[in-house]
């Protein structure tokens, strides 16, 4: 078992796609159930045991940092500024803090609400070097973070892969290898022509290929979701409506 004490929070992004409700505020500080997005990401992470998180902030740095500090937890939280968010994807944010990946670590994307047992079921997953949460459904559409997997193992990951059978819910955990060899590839991606424009999925992507030890663990059965579209900060309303904070 890998328990990672430092989860990194993927936030910087505004979510264009959410307009006009993210004029003024990321996504991650969009109000689910009486609380923000991020709130309730926090809440689980220090339910589930974790020691610290670090946010990359962006769009609207400063209100992310007053939420923070409203919600008063006693996790340690620390908050690293991706001055690139405006020209760039989520690789840059995961090379803003590279450093963090000195140890096992988590990384959750900011826009990925989960509930109760998520967290833990990641955290007892068996060793590997990079561990994807993922889920099953009947059918996936075009936006959908796509897995192809084999006896546990994930083969590919990506939007547009031809063959899959699962989706990523944007939450991995590495182990102290794992992490150094992501920190690695986030480098090299970035170096590339098109590197600022690459998701940090496609960095495991190319780790999984080259045999990095990439495995999944599912939460089938449990709840989650992510926030893109309009349409699902109300479906996230109705999950959430019923949960109490940890």
């Amino acid at each position: 078992m890998i328990s990672p004490n430092r989860a990194i929070i993927l936030a910087a992004g505004q979510g264009k796609r959410l307009l006009p409700l993210t004029e003024a505020r990321p996504k991650c500080l969009i109000e689910l159930s009486g609380r923000s997005l991020l709130a309730w990401q926090l809440l689980r992470l220090q339910a589930a045991g974790v020691q610290e998180v670090v946010i990359v902030t962006g769009f609207r740095a400063d209100a992310v940092e007053a939420e923070v500090a409203n919600l008063n937890l006693t996790m340690p939280i620390r908050l690293a500024f991706n001055p690139f968010y405006t020209v760039s994807d989520n690789t840059a944010s995961c090379w803003i803090v590279r450093h963090e990946f000195d140890r096992e670590v988590m990384v959750l994307n900011g826009d990925t609400l989960f509930g109760e047992g998520v967290a833990e079921r990641l955290m007892a997953a068996p060793p590997a070097e990079i561990t994807v949460t993922i889920d099953r459904k009947p059918a996936y559409d075009a936006d959908d973070m796509k897995v192809l997997t084999e006896a546990g193992r994930l083969v590919a990951i990506g939007k547009t892969i031809e063959a899959y059978d699962a989706e990523s819910i944007g939450f991995l955990r590495f182990s102290v290898d794992g992490a150094a060899k992501f920190a690695a590839g986030v480098e090299k991606v970035l170096q590339t022509p098109e590197g600022l424009r690459r998701w940090y999925l496609s960095v495991i992507d190319e780790l999984a290929r080259s045999g990095v030890d990439v495995k999944v663990a599912s939460i089938e059965g449990l709840e989650w979701g992510e926030m893109d579209f309009p349409q699902d900060v109300d479906a996230l309303n109705r999950l959430s409506a019923g949960w109490t904070a940890p």
